[in-house]
C-alpha cells in the first residue's frame, strides 16, 4: 500500500534507503533495482510536499545521513573497481621490438585483460 501522508512517505523513504544498502552489500541486483525504482517514485511524490512538519525534521536528518552513507559506499566501491581495473590494465612491458628492430608500443591492456594469461 502506497503511503499517503508526508510522514509515512518519509518513513518509507528511510526504509528504502536502508534496504538499498542491504541489497548493495549482499550484491542483490534484482532487489537493488526494485528498491531504486520505488525510491525514485517516493522522491517524486515528496517533491510536492511544501512544508515539513517540525516533528519530521529528525526523520529528514536521518534520511539525509543514511543517503550520504549510501553515496559514500557507492563512490568508494566505484573507486575500488576503477583502481582494480587500472591495476590489471597496466602494461607489463612498456615497449617491444618490431621485426625491423624498431620499438613499438605494447598492448594497451595488461596480459590478464587481453586473455593472454
Amino acid at each position: 500500500m502506497m503511503p499517503t501522508s508526508t510522514h509515512d512517505r518519509l518513513v518509507r523513504l528511510r526504509d528504502l534507503i536502508l534496504e538499498e544498502r542491504r541489497c548493495a552489500s549482499q550484491l542483490d541486483m534484482d532487489g537493488l533495482e526494485k528498491v531504486t525504482r520505488e525510491k525514485e517514485e517516493m522522491i517524486n511524490l515528496l517533491i510536492y510536499a511544501t512544508e515539513l512538519d517540525p516533528a519530521d525534521r529528525a526523520l529528514a536528518e536521518q534520511i539525509r545521513r543514511e543517503n550520504r552513507r549510501n553515496a559514500f559506499l557507492f563512490r568508494t566501491t566505484l573507486g575500488w573497481i576503477r583502481e582494480t581495473m587500472e591495476f590489471f590494465g597496466k602494461r607489463t612491458v612498456t615497449a617491444t621490438y618490431a621485426a625491423d628492430a624498431g620499438t613499438i608500443p605494447a598492448q594497451v591492456h595488461g596480459r590478464l585483460l587481453s586473455g593472454k594469461i
